[in-house]
């Protein structure tokens, strides 16, 4: 892609996920991600009604009166971004792939974070950690990290969702909330997400499209699977072909809500062709 496509392309990203962030998102994602917790501010004179607790009786001593502590919320976070850039992300149907998706969650993300003050990070994986920008504040930060994920290609095509989160948990050693995006088609990770939550929030979000679930009845085609290049033909004509098919995508699905259940995993479900906002406006509610 060349520059002035790729500027083009941020821009338009940008005006969007901004404006929806500062308009819908930020008041909810400040309630669901509320910060470390309570952190000393300062002293003042002891006043009728404050609880005894609060009496700092060091400088009550010193100055022969009451004096309590005073204590605001810690409101800075660090946010990181575990974005699956595997082949399997460049599949969709129906208005856009799940890159593009999940480009445009992680941008509603990151202005949402910079709103109020947080640092964002990005690892980009797919068998292998592809790339790690580390959290940082700022308006031109983001914009490098929605750069990337337009234009970066990935060496790999695999998915190793496991591999990224003890990358993760190695390099942020602060307590995070972590954002992990991905359509989840991997060997299981469960032992890492719960290794991972231990430390650090861990939010899902899963993007999906509706052809993994039914397939038209095209007749005899052929289907590929885009990380291991391995393909085969099916029979589409055949009812019970596309019953099969669409079974096995709902056992898949319900293991995968069992796994977030297990680890207690807080998680939202998007589709690539209807809009992201209600199950993300969902997930900040629900917390």
């Amino acid at each position: 892609m060349d520059t002035k496509e790729l500027i083009k392309k941020v821009r338009k990203i940008e005006i969007k996920t901004k404006g929806l962030s500062n308009q819908i998102f930020s008041g909810e994602y400040h309630s669901a991600f509320k910060g470390r917790g309570m952190a000393f501010s300062e002293v003042r004179d002891y006043a009728i009604g404050d609880e005894i607790r609060t009496i700092d009786w060091n400088v009550t001593a010193r100055f022969n009166e009451p004096f309590v502590k005073v204590f605001e919320e810690e409101r800075e976070l660090t946010v990181m971004l575990l974005v699956d850039v595997s082949a399997s992300e460049m599949f969709g149907t129906r208005n856009q792939i799940k890159r593009e998706t999940i480009t445009e969650l992680c941008a509603v993300l990151a202005f949402s974070a910079v709103s109020n003050n947080d640092r964002i990070g990005l690892i980009m994986f797919s068998e292998e950690i592809e790339m790690f920008i580390p959290p940082k504040k700022g308006k031109s930060h983001i914009l490098r990290i929605i750069r990337e994920l337009i234009n970066y290609e990935p060496k790999k095509t695999g998915t190793d969702i496991g591999e990224a989160l003890k990358y993760f948990t190695k390099m942020v050693k602060k307590k995070s909330i972590a954002f992990v995006l991905s359509d989840f088609v991997a060997e299981d990770f469960s032992d890492a997400f719960k290794i991972a939550s231990r430390k650090h929030d861990v939010v899902a979000l899963k993007v999906k499209d509706k052809a993994e679930f039914d397939i038209p009845n095209i007749g005899i085609a052929q289907f590929k699977d885009l990380e291991t290049g391995k393909s085969k033909w099916v029979n589409t004509s055949l009812k019970s072909v596309r019953t099969k098919y669409k079974k096995a995508a709902e056992d898949r699905e319900e293991e995968i809500r069992q796994l977030f259940r297990r680890t207690k995993t807080d998680y939202a479900e998007i589709w690539t062709d209807e809009e992201y906002i209600k199950p993300l406006m969902n997930l900040f509610k629900n917390r």
